[in-house]
């Protein structure tokens, strides 16, 4: 069941921005296909992208137009953990590489990630 969101604060349009909005988001029960994603999620990545991916102190939300599938592919989501990322959008710094992630980990954290977003309209 999808439940509405609403982004707190504006949008940031272009370059690197103070901060990004947190997300007030209830996705609803996560589907047996994206709960192995999700305790990866909870576990290495939500304490700077907050639960649900819906941002933090230390990391945005994920679940936000910057992160849909036309503007980061799942690709570059891959490369952000296994490299890390410099800031493009955001000014909470860099982002190092998610140690002790597996490729096939990775693959059901950017699963579960893409289904909040498609929890939240972002198709």
């Amino acid at each position: 069941m999808r439940r509405p969101w609403l982004l707190l604060g504006a949008l940031a349009l272009g370059g690197c921005e103070q901060r990004a909005p947190v997300v007030a988001f209830d996705p609803g029960p996560v589907p047996a296909e994206h709960t192995a994603g999700e305790r990866v999620f909870e576990a290495s990545c939500a304490q700077c992208h907050g639960r649900h991916a819906a941002g933090g102190d230390a990391g945005p939300p994920l679940v936000h137009a910057y992160y849909r599938p036309d503007h980061h592919a799942d690709a570059a989501f891959l490369r952000a953990i296994r490299f890390g990322v410099q800031p493009h959008h955001w000014s909470y710094g860099s982002m190092p590489p998610v140690e002790g992630i597996t490729g096939p980990q990775a693959e059901q954290v950017i699963g579960y990630v893409r289904w909040l977003q498609r929890q939240a309209g972002m198709h």
